[in-house]
């Protein structure tokens, strides 16, 4: 059963399971939904990937749905991850920036070019017998953002195999949290992962309880203003 973790009149955000995926018709996520909380006119107003878990906004109206597909667009939407690495990453905080570019097979690499460019900011966490904790801030939305931006670090996610990670149980990268304010009214969200055996472990478990909000941690700053996300 899919748990939800904030009901609004107009929206709700679940965590959503690893492995669902956004669209399909039969086994998209808005489908269960409608089949397990009898849901039956809700929008997805952004994603995630198939692999990654966490929170996923759903609008119930189509008014909502337009309206946080904008706010996310413009970054009025503060998105946190956590990703677990196998390989110790080139620095330990900072951010990275630079246009994507697709590639075969559904890759994505990162350019050196800053046009229109994914900007990543993170930092990274070690424990003693655990994988590599990273804690990442996307400040735009391109597509495999995230899993591009730690490969290019060394780092590729822990079950990533696209991006040269050895396979596991999972794809280790989970939407911590969302935070925006709507109506006037401060809405912030964060969720457990739901599975995988390295979240598990009780240094991971140890970090997310203890762990400061993401918000007063000294981030980078940004030398330059984020762009907007992609449609």
């Amino acid at each position: 059963m899919t748990e939800v973790i904030f009901s609004h009149p107009e929206f709700i955000i679940i965590n959503k399971a690893t492995g669902v995926t956004m669209h399909d018709a039969e086994q998209g996520v808005v489908s269960r939904l409608r089949d397990e909380l009898g849901e039956t006119d809700l929008h997805l107003a952004h994603r995630l990937d198939d692999g990654t878990s966490g929170c996923l906004l759903l609008a119930r109206t189509p008014r909502a749905a337009a309206r946080f597909e904008a706010m996310f667009r413009t970054r009025q939407v503060q998105k946190y991850y956590l990703a677990l690495v196998d390989k110790k990453p080139k620095k330990k905080q900072g951010t990275i920036a630079g246009d994507m570019k697709n590639r075969r097979n559904g890759q994505h690499i990162l350019l050196k070019s800053q046009q229109n460019p994914a900007v990543t900011q993170f930092f990274s966490y070690g424990f003693s017998d655990a994988p590599r904790l990273m804690l990442v801030k996307p400040l735009s939305g391109k597509t495999h953002q995230i899993r591009v931006a730690l490969k290019s670090l060394g780092s590729p996610i822990t079950g990533d195999t696209l991006y040269g990670a050895a396979p596991s149980d999972r794809l280790y990268l989970h939407a911590w949290g969302l935070e925006f304010d709507y109506d006037g009214e401060p809405v912030s969200v964060f969720c457990t992962p739901p599975a995988g055996h390295y979240f598990a472990h009780p240094d991971i478990v140890n970090w997310l309880n203890t762990a400061p909000h993401p918000a007063t941690l000294n981030w980078p700053k940004s030398a330059r203003k984020a762009p907007r996300e992609d449609a």
